[in-house]
């Protein structure tokens, strides 16, 4: 019986050998990319490398997914600054997943469109951007009225 590592590094050769069929490489270019790692089959790469060159084949052969991919990440990111700035920050990325979805009023994290990623992620940075101005501006209130106003103090 056959090990997980071994069935993920067999379901990971058929994967890379079925992206290869589909960006129709060569036995010459299949051999140059393998040179890359240092070996010259794929059975010889750890699960790691051929998953990193599974995933770079894929970005090639479907460009939009790698562009999708990247602006989740921005979305994750944007959405996970804006709930640290309220206070909120030891949240999960599944909690900021949700937050996202119910912006998007979706129910899936991965259905939501690359444009309306798009948008979550500039309207969540625009959030940050004003709490911060706010804040600073509050904080130089707050200031001025406990120690009285010094224009020396606050430039």
């Amino acid at each position: 019986m056959a090990t997980i590592t071994q069935q993920n590094q067999k379901w990971l050769l058929k994967k890379f050998h079925t992206l290869c069929t589909r960006l129709n490489l060569d036995a010459d270019m299949k051999l140059a990319l393998l040179s890359g790692y240092g070996v010259e089959s794929s059975k010889d790469l750890t699960n790691a490398e051929l998953t990193e060159l599974c995933d770079h084949l894929n970005d090639i052969l479907n460009p939009e997914d790698a562009k999708r991919d990247k602006m989740r990440k921005r979305v994750i990111a944007a959405i996970g600054g804006w709930l640290r700035l309220i206070g909120k920050g030891d949240e999960g990325v599944d909690y900021i997943k949700s937050v996202a979805c119910r912006a998007a009023k979706t129910e899936n994290f991965n259905q939501i469109s690359y444009d309306r990623l798009t948008t979550l992620y500039n309207m969540f940075l625009k959030r940050q951007r004003d709490a911060k101005a706010v804040n600073e501006v509050a904080g130089q209130i707050a200031y001025e009225a406990r120690f009285g106003k010094d224009d020396n103090l606050l430039n």
